[in-house]
């Protein structure tokens, strides 16, 4: 019964929500709910529903509407190994959005799209920045935490709400809107979607995005398991959004449909309750679709219950006084707190890779250099918010050496630019309606202006003018101009590539590859398919004009003799987020730019007193480095509290205890293709790569040193459904006061299936005085040891005896014990009923691709490929085939081989062409002689077969 008070039940506080949602959701009317259904929802004057937004970027910090505190990037945070931290963080992201919302409801909405779930094994993702590392439990404690402190502990209402980005296998960028990856089970089961779980079922997390890519054949924003795994299995309560552009994506880039009204229909009927894409052709598509009767209104309001569920709990319907979070005081926009946490986390993001005793530098230190391209940046990056100020890291070590020399060089080349054409020097002149314009008019060197040359590597270069501090950058209409205040942006158009050319010379191409050459009055522009330069059409008769590049001074040079004159040199090198890798772009090599590499080892070898820090967004290969420098640190970009924190580890103000979350690997020759998705046959991350590796997942140093003792179980053995708690003792056996990082890992001794060498299942992170010793316990659930037994479609904790480790890193184990588990043991698989193929035990040359009549099929890579079935219960006697498969438009074979690949077939099934690649049809075959025994059973394919799922029997 609807109280006086309120005019419609959906306004009532003291009503159920499902009630209020239901309520509301049926009072709008078709065309209000088709307007409701993308990211910037309409205003329903009539109900006092007021215009929203869905999406604020909120990765590290609240970002694109101003000022807000900025945390360390999301790698850099991972590295904290502090899920305390991050809950601390999200409320900091939630309390700030919270300001930013009161200030204009309309526009800044309280739905952010962090944090970034996906999984990161391979570190040539262009993103790898933007998520918390390579293991699902040390990403799925961190982003969970991250999750709490944003959403907050009321119990019904939100502070802000968390989108898990992107559900999911998303981690490449070269083809992520077109390209499907092939994820099977066990990878899917085990790593891809374990971090997504446990930040919905314990943080409970009120949104999600799904990706851009497609998953086995299928894009992700049609992906059923969206219903039937985050909203049935996981139980979500809350809405999922698509990402920018993929439903029309979905048309235009996956070709998986032919209009916009299947892909609108497609992505909501499987879960997507929110679009962001254009909306007036969202629109026009959402009322095709109805009209076609590929939507019905009934899916509308699924939709947009669960968008407005949300809403409600953001407290947008209710009075002020009963939602703690309704008015947050605009002081706590940057706070000093804010700072003083966004310090805490940047010095506790800090890795000490190595060292041999070089730091902590001396506080009584007499000078120092301080070189390279990264030691005056605090860089941002695309997800950055505003920072209400950055300290660099010169800043940070000059304002602690007071008055004490401080040497600085940015071991960057200044040069000048002649045209090899005229003879003509470039120069920055005034005119013509442009500021800053470069020209080559200059008759001689003294006219020239003289530009700072950053070589980022790979064709990457960026023109920093010494007169005016501006990078050089590219017009709407093609001009050069010294104007930009720092390289990025979407395009980065403040880059260049000096392609080598005859005779020393080299050939300027833009961001995008076009080239530079001169217009008619001298100005350098790029040129390409109908550029022109104020009205003045430009001569493309120049596509491959030379330039003549003059160093005016070496910045090795200028770097060596200030290393040459201080104690200690302190090289600083990395990446600038906005280039070589971000989003769209990945990594073609793990190593640090050529240049960089040169400047390390020409500062080491006239100072043996080098320090290394690499701020960067992702791991290298820094094996030179490593040899032959005594000292490295990682750091992540920063922003406002960089230069602080780092000059704080520097000079032993703060002892570090960063640990990695990723593996360092030696070269990409380690890596498998970026397109293998395949961790456990790939052998990826720490848990199943064999090889050498540079730097181990969870490696960290500190100042002091750390002595494990007394590792002892509650219980010798634990049942399936049991849990043992696990204890041992930490002692700082030095004389530094000091966190570290206990990690507990686990290994079973035999298995059915391939397991990781080592898995990680607990971690913490304390602080300890000068020889005080901490007695630490961590739970361990028998469930945590299970692993997914594609014979049965489900979780399985062998029986066994399992290695318990604990120690300060994955490579590093200072006690192990031994826990006895009485679980199961996998009974021999049966074949006699339908097998669906992609439940394999291990394969060779294919990958699992869509079946349309439902499910998931194999499909080869080349002409020939397998699937293996292990420990197959043929009984008494098997002699029938029988296949659900496609031929395509060739047609292929299946052949049946027991125990070995390279057996004798005892089966052989021709399969004639279908028609197409969904064109399904079943097959059957009779073996010459019955088939008995327990084997492995090897299903050879050949041409263009594709199979569903078969039975021998």
């Amino acid at each position: 019964m609807t109280d006086n008070t309120y005019q419609y039940p959906f306004q009532n506080p003291d009503l159920p929500l499902a009630e209020r949602v239901d309520d509301l959701v049926s009072r709008f009317t078709l065309d209000e709910k088709i307007e409701l259904m993308c990211q910037f929802q309409t205003e329903v004057p009539r109900l006092g529903v007021k215009k929203y937004k869905h999406g604020t970027e909120g990765a590290h910090g609240v970002a694109w509407l101003g000022e807000a505190t900025s945390f360390p990037q999301n790698t850099g945070l991972a590295c904290t190994w502090n899920p305390e931290l991050m809950r601390q963080i999200g409320s900091v992201i939630g309390d700030e959005a919270r300001v930013y919302f009161q200030r204009n409801p309309e526009v800044n909405g309280l739905t952010i799209w962090a944090p970034t779930v996906d999984m990161e094994r391979d570190p040539r993702w262009g993103r790898t920045e933007e998520a918390y590392g390579e293991d699902p439990h040390l990403t799925g404690a961190l982003t969970t935490e991250l999750v709490k402190g944003l959403q907050g502990d009321h119990p019904f209402y939100y502070r802000a709400v968390a989108t898990l980005k992107h559900f999911y296998a998303n981690n490449n960028e070269i083809g992520r809107g077109s390209e499907s990856v092939s994820i099977d089970p066990r990878n899917k089961r085990e790593y891809y979607l374990k971090a997504f779980e446990r930040a919905f079922r314990e943080g409970r997390a009120g949104s999600m995005m799904t990706a851009y890519n497609g998953i086995n054949g299928t894009p992700c924003n049609l992906n059923s398991e969206v219903n039937e795994i985050v909203k049935g299995e996981w139980e979500m309560d809350g809405f999922v959004v698509g990402d920018a552009g993929d439903v029309m994506g979905t048309v235009l880039d996956h070709k998986y449909v032919e209009s916009y009204a299947e892909a609108v229909a497609g992505s909501i009927k499987a879960g997507i309750d929110s679009m962001t894409d254009e909306q007036p052709i969202m629109f026009h598509a959402l009322r095709n679709a109805l009209e076609q009767g590929l939507l019905a209104e009934s899916d509308l309001d699924r939709a947009l219950r669960n968008a407005f569920r949300v809403r409600f709990r953001l407290g947008e319907f209710d009075p002020e006084e009963r939602n703690p979070y309704s008015r947050v005081p605009e002081e706590k926009l940057c706070a000093p707190e804010h700072a003083a946490l966004a310090l805490k986390a940047s010095r506790e993001a800090i890795v000490l890779l190595k060292n041999e005793g070089l730091l902590p530098l001396p506080q009584t230190l007499g000078s120092v250099a301080v070189v390279g391209p990264l030691a005056n940046e605090a860089y941002t990056d695309w997800y950055s918010g505003t920072p209400p100020y950055r300290i660099t890291p010169l800043q940070g070590i000059k304002k602690k050496m007071g008055d004490r020399p401080v040497l600085f060089g940015t071991g960057l080349d200044r040069i000048r630019l002649r045209s090899a054409l005229t003879g003509k020097y470039v120069r920055i002149t005034s005119g013509e309606g442009a500021e800053a314009v470069l020209e080559a008019t200059g008759e001689n060197a003294a006219d020239a202006s003289v530009f700072e040359r950053n070589d980022w590597g790979w064709g990457s270069i960026t023109l920093r003018s010494v007169e005016n501090g501006k990078f050089v950058t590219e017009t709407e209409s093609g001009l050069l101009t010294a104007t930009a205040n720092e390289a990025s942006g979407w395009f980065v158009k403040e880059v260049f590539d000096f392609r080598p050319a005859l005779s020393g010379k080299v050939e300027l191409k833009a961001w995008n590859g076009r080239p530079i050459v001169l217009n008619e009055r001298g100005g350098l522009i790029a040129v390409g398919e109908n550029v022109f330069d104020n009205a003045v059409k430009v001569e493309s008769r120049l596509p491959g004009e030379q330039w003549i590049v003059e160093i005016v001074e070496s910045g090795i040079e200028q770097a060596v003799q200030a290393a040459k004159s201080a104690e200690t040199a302190v090289v600083f090198v990395g990446n600038n987020p906005f280039i070589n890798a971000k989003e769209t772009i990945d990594r073609v090599d793990i190593v640090l730019p050529p240049a960089q590499q040169a400047l390390i080892q020409a500062v080491r070898a006239v100072n043996p007193n080098t320090v290394v820090v690499i701020v960067g967004s992702y791991p290298f290969a820094v094996n030179w480095e490593n040899a032959h420098v005594p000292s490295i640190l990682f750091t992540s970009h920063s922003a406002q509290e960089l230069g602080h924190a780092v000059t704080d580890v520097l000079f032993g103000d703060y002892n570090p205890a960063g640990r990695l979350n990723m593996t360092w690997y030696q070269s990409v020759d380690q890596l498998p293709d970026i397109m293998d998705y395949d961790i456990i046959k790939g052998k990826r991350t720490y848990q199943y790569f064999d090889g050498e590796v540079l730097y181990p997942f969870g490696h960290g140093l500190s100042y002091t040193t750390f002595e494990y003792s007394d590792l002892a179980l509650d219980r010798a053995a634990i049942g399936q459904d049991g849990e043992v708690q696990i204890s041992f003792d930490v002692r700082n056996a030095g004389n530094i006061a000091g966190d570290e990082v206990p990690q507990l890992y686990v290994r079973i001794g035999q298995s059915r299936v391939p397991r990781p060498l080592k898995t990680l299942k607990g971690f913490t992170r304390l602080h300890l005085q000068p020889g005080e010793t901490q007695r630490v316990t961590f739970a361990l659930k028998a469930e945590e040891l299970a692993f997914w037994d594609v014979t049965r479609d489900r979780y399985c904790v062998e029986s066994g005896e399992y290695t318990v480790m604990v120690g300060p890193s994955s490579d590093e184990i200072a006690l192990t014990a031994t826990l006895q588990v009485d679980g199961e043991t996998v009974p021999p698989r049966s074949l006699r009923e339908p097998v669906r193929a992609v439940n394999y035990d291990d394969y060779e040359q294919v990958f699992l691709d869509e079946c349309r009549e439902g499910g998931e099929c194999i499909r080869l890579k080349s002409e020939r490929g397998w699937i293996a079935f292990r420990d197959v219960e043929l009984g008494e006697g098997a002699s029938r085939f029988e296949a659900r498969v496609s031929g395509n438009l060739k047609g292929g074979e299946i052949a049946v081989t027991l125990d070995s690949p390279d057996g004798e077939s005892v089966i052989t099934c021709k399969i004639l062409p279908t028609g197409g690649r969904q064109a399904w049809t079943t097959v059957t075959a009779e073996a010459a002689a019955s088939l008995s025994g327990r084997h492995d059973v090897y299903l050879h394919l050949q041409g263009e077969t594709q199979i569903s799922w078969f039975r021998l029997g």
